[in-house]
């Protein structure tokens, strides 16, 4: 596992981090992720949204560095198991293969934003994701630092 602090204590990586997320987000699909309040930091209003938001990093077995509240609660994850984990778990094994064949079209063309997926919680529970969003995340060198993914539509599945 990583030993990352919970972003919403002061620390440059998730500022940063939380930058280039937006920034990526922008630059792929000619948009904001979100507006930016001025009465509300912009981590801790990302970190609070009422979307999932979750990024990995570049790893052959790439991990999680980042999920909003809304994620941790969806995904029954806190922070310390969500950070680190590798990110294919939040899938489940049958699902993996469908999963990574998203990923190599994200890579390839930048993004997609209207991917539909079932993902699984801690408890077990399934859940259909859709609509979601997912982008490649660069950094101010246009440097290729991971992937990212947001989502509002999803439903408990039986």
């Amino acid at each position: 596992m990583l030993d990352l602090p919970v972003p919403s204590q002061e620390n440059d990586f998730y500022e940063t981090h939380i930058q280039l997320l937006l920034q990526s987000y922008q630059q792929l699909l000619g948009k904001p992720l979100l507006e930016q309040s001025a009465n509300m930091a912009l981590g801790r209003q990302v970190y609070e949204a009422d979307f999932a938001l979750l990024s990995h990093n570049t790893a052959a077995d790439p991990v999680f560095n980042y999920a909003n509240r809304t994620a941790q609660d969806l995904f029954e994850l806190s922070w310390p198991e969500f950070i680190g984990m590798p990110s294919r778990f939040s899938a489940e094994p049958v699902n993996r293969e469908e999963r990574e064949r998203l990923l190599n079209q994200v890579t390839s063309q930048g993004y997609i934003d209207n991917y539909s997926g079932v993902r699984i919680a801690k408890s077990g529970k399934r859940f259909l994701i859709e609509r979601a969003v997912v982008w490649n995340v660069h950094d101010s060198a246009q440097r290729y630092v991971g992937q990212a993914a947001c989502f509002s539509d999803w439903r408990l599945l039986p």
